[in-house]
């Protein structure tokens, strides 16, 4: 398999209060864990800048001029409770959709079997016209509506297993059979969203995992909910919200996943990716807070990515 790994400097400028969860460190901790020579095959590729157009796909124009206006130019800005923008943050998120769409790209054109994009801010919780829980934009769901437009893809699963449900790809995705979104999630926990009737068009599948949940119960939900509708979909492409904050060391939640059911959770999905995709997998990093946690959770999902 031909790993690509797009990631970039500006994903470190997007600067977060001190104490914040969501911080520099955190690519800080992956880039030193992927510098290790099992990882020597990655195929490494500085992340382009995004096109603004792409962010429409799945953003109102008002809401994105809303979001740029509160870029400061020092400082940081408060955008809700937990979301915050400094000056680099326009440019870093952009960053990050511009990698995610060239991930696409390149799983199409053959460059790569599959991506993994390092990147930060995350998306998920990014719905239509609401900026939260970290997110500005949903980078996955513009990833998606990216693959329809440029390739003229008819069906993408998007499968999120960060422990937070992924309201913002819900809200995207909620009345449009053409995007699979399937949901592994602690519930409770924020943003309250995720239950099992949360079905949209048909299209909307949710696993909620009580707290305190280990990796059998983790993954008699993939097995039993979230890979039978994959295969009933048959996806053209599968992408996946990689946050790793269900791992047990996680000081956001309460799920007690370890690394190796990152790297099963990956394997069954490059399994479906194969059957139905062609191999096209591409990967972009949601959640994950604990530094160690985080980061061998990556090697562990990035090198089932390069073993196939």
């Amino acid at each position: 398999m031909t790993t690509r790994l797009y990631t970039h400097p500006i994903f470190l400028e997007h600067i977060t209060p001190t104490g914040h969860p969501e911080r520099p460190d955190r690519l800080r901790a992956i880039e030193r864990i992927l510098d290790d020579e099992a990882f020597a095959a990655l195929d490494r590729q500085e992340a382009p800048m995004g096109d603004e157009s792409t962010v429409l796909y799945c953003h109102p124009k008002d809401f994105v001029e809303r979001v740029r206006k509160a870029i400061p130019s020092d400082g940081i800005a408060v955008i809700d409770s937990d979301t915050v923008a400094s000056p680099k943050t326009w440019q870093a998120a952009l960053t990050a959709i511009g990698a995610a769409n060239a991930a696409v790209d390149d799983v199409f054109t053959g460059k790569a079997d599959n991506v993994f994009v390092a990147a930060r801010p995350p998306g998920h919780h990014a719905e239509k016209t609401t900026a939260m829980g970290f997110c500005l934009f949903n980078t996955a769901a513009i990833a998606a509506r990216y693959a329809q437009e440029k390739h003229g893809v008819e069906r993408v699963a998007i499968v999120d297993w960060d422990v937070h449900h992924g309201n913002g790809t819900q809200d995207i995705f909620w009345d449009d059979p053409s995007v699979l979104y399937c949901s592994t999630h602690q519930m409770p926990l924020y943003p309250g969203t995720g239950a099992r009737n949360e079905t949209g068009a048909g299209n909307i599948v949710n696993a909620p995992l009580a707290p305190a949940t280990g990796s059998d119960i983790f993954r008699e939900a993939f097995n039993t909910r979230v890979l039978p509708a994959i295969d009933s979909f048959a996806p053209d492409l599968v992408i996946i919200s990689a946050g790793f904050d269900a791992h047990h060391r996680d000081p956001l939640a309460e799920i007690n996943l370890v690394e190796d059911d990152f790297d099963w959770a990956t394997g069954q999905l490059m399994d479906r990716a194969r059957r139905h995709s062609s191999n096209r997998l591409v990967s972009l990093l949601e959640g994950g807070y604990d530094l160690h946690g985080l980061a061998f959770s990556v090697a562990a999902h990035v090198g089932r990515l390069m073993k196939g």
